[in-house]
């Protein structure tokens, strides 16, 4: 059996951390090393390794996670001004926890993406 990711370890309770959702589907709780003044990670609480692995019964859990990103927003009062939703997908694309989640950025004027050539 794999070892648990960080954010299974939170979901199970065996790691701290500041949880401000939660349901049987996904997991809400605020990043330690935040890049905005509200940065919150929205995990699935089932261990998918990334986009790239989700399988057609995933479907309704991708969506649930913008659902309940909305949710939160309002709940922070940055739904009217407006956020940011990031899905990183493997190394290139900037994933470093082997898990499934979405940042939830917001609290300020985001500047533009940083892109490569």
């Amino acid at each position: 059996m794999a070892e648990k990711t960080l954010f299974e370890k939170i979901i199970e309770g065996q790691i701290p951390a500041d949880i401000v959702y939660k349901d049987d589907v996904v997991t809400a709780f605020k990043d330690i090393a935040p890049k905005a003044p509200i940065h919150i990670l929205i995990v699935t609480n089932k261990p998918i390794p990334s986009i790239a692995q989700c399988e057609d019964c995933d479907e309704a859990a991708m969506g649930h996670l913008f659902i309940v990103a909305k949710k939160i927003a309002k709940e922070l009062n940055i739904n009217e001004d407006g956020y940011r939703l990031i899905v990183n997908v493997g190394r290139h694309g900037g994933q470093e926890v082997p898990h499934l989640h979405m940042h939830l950025l917001g609290g300020t004027q985001l500047g533009a993406l940083g892109f490569t050539n």
